[in-house]
């Protein structure tokens, strides 16, 4: 490829042949820079390596995720190796540079995050890890949206409610249900017909609202129901955000009414909360306080500070704060089995990638060799 932007032209001199090595650099070199704007500003593949989104995505599927959508995100990091996102294969080493840094911004995009989306993200819980990277190099999650900046956003016996309706339950998610039988067992064949999955650890097989009612029709099996987590700690055990955050019961000394809050929520049964939208004022109590403490002090990069019952912002006494990002709220259709924002809470503006379109490989590396490709899912659109 003959670029002319390298090197002036002077049309009086003969027009030399590129050497065989010239004609590979400029070919790779043209192919990693037009394969690095296409990832950050078009589309970008990516697999799933977890089941937390099961069964509406499975280990193994591939997946083109679009940066148009909601307008790519420029690079923040943009000193960085090609196609590494922020660790050397092999050796290990930072696949970055983070000398500079440049502010967030986002391109005009075609919509905005909706409820229901299928959305990429950076894992907002890296930015007080031990391992701090900048937010565009942080961890790939992916989730469904399911509450946008100022939607009120509730758990109740594991149906999610937004702003006073039920929020529609995707047909691939799926939970945990407990049931026995007769004596008579079940055949090993029906379960994997139904994709009820037993995953390593967990005490309840999940599957499919689908699957789950044929299951409890059959004749020999009794005592059918979901698993559902009621007050306090839920299915894995797990406090859930924001007491898992270190404040089981409000922050130190910052009281309403003379007591602190415990907000008693689970997997299952959580909230009411308010997302953060850009531009809403919050009260500042002890029990708004620890649900947006993160959002003020990590995502906003302000300095947060209790003295006593009192609230200081950058050295200054308040009671309210005013949002300068919209966050999102977002879950896995595996609710059982899924790390979201009911461990680590919102997910700030600023961390969307993008949203899943379709499924271009599935690749069952459980299966038998002549079955490891699931030829049904190829090309379907995520919903």
């Amino acid at each position: 490829m003959n670029w002319k932007f390298w090197s002036k032209k002077n049309k009086t001199t003969p027009k030399k042949k590129k050497s065989a090595l010239r004609e590979w650099t400029d070919a790779i070199v043209f192919a990693v820079i037009a394969a690095t704007l296409i990832r950050t500003f078009f589309i970008e593949a990516y697999v799933i390596p977890t089941p937390s989104m099961e069964r509406s995505l499975l280990v193994g599927d591939f997946l083109f995720v679009s940066k148009v959508n909601y307008g790519a995100r420029t690079p923040i990091t943009p000193i960085a190796f090609p196609f590494a996102h922020h660790t050397m294969p092999l050796i290990g080493t930072k696949a970055y540079w983070d000398g500079i840094k440049l502010p967030y911004y986002r391109l005009p995009g075609l919509s905005n995050v909706k409820r229901g989306d299928v959305v990429v993200f950076n894992y907002p819980m890296d930015a007080d890890s031990p391992l701090y990277r900048p937010v565009d190099k942080r961890e790939n999650f992916i989730k469904r949206c399911q509450g946008i900046p100022g939607d009120t956003l509730s758990v109740v016996d594991a149906q999610v409610w937004v702003n006073g309706k039920a929020a529609p339950t995707p047909p691939g998610s799926q939970m945990e249900y407990s049931y026995t039988t007769t004596g008579v067992e079940l055949n090993p064949q029906i379960l994997s017909d139904l994709n009820v999955t037993q995953y390593p650890q967990r005490d309840y097989p999940a599957m499919t609202k689908a699957s789950a009612d044929v299951l409890k029709g059959y004749s020999n099996v009794k005592d059918f129901r979901p698993v559902i987590s009621h007050e306090g700690p839920g299915i894995n055990n797990e406090p859930v955000y924001p007491t898992n955050l270190g404040h089981a019961v409000g922050p130190p000394n910052l009281m309403l009414n003379g007591k602190q809050p415990n907000y008693h929520w689970s997997v299952d049964n959580y909230g009411p909360i308010i997302i953060p939208k850009k531009g809403w004022t919050v009260k500042l109590d002890s029990i708004s306080y620890p649900k947006y403490e993160r959002c003020i002090s990590i995502y906003e990069n302000n300095k947060l500070e209790v003295k006593g019952s009192d609230i200081y912002i950058n050295g200054k006494k308040t009671d309210s704060y005013t949002f300068r990002l919209n966050y999102y709220w977002m879950m896995g259709d595996n609710r059982h089995d899924s790390d979201d924002s009911r461990f680590w809470g919102f997910v700030p503006e600023d961390h969307i990638v993008g949203k899943a379109l379709f499924i271009w490989m599935s690749w069952d590396e459980n299966a038998s060799f002549f079955s490891k490709i699931r030829w049904s899912r190829l090309f379907n659109g995520i919903h």
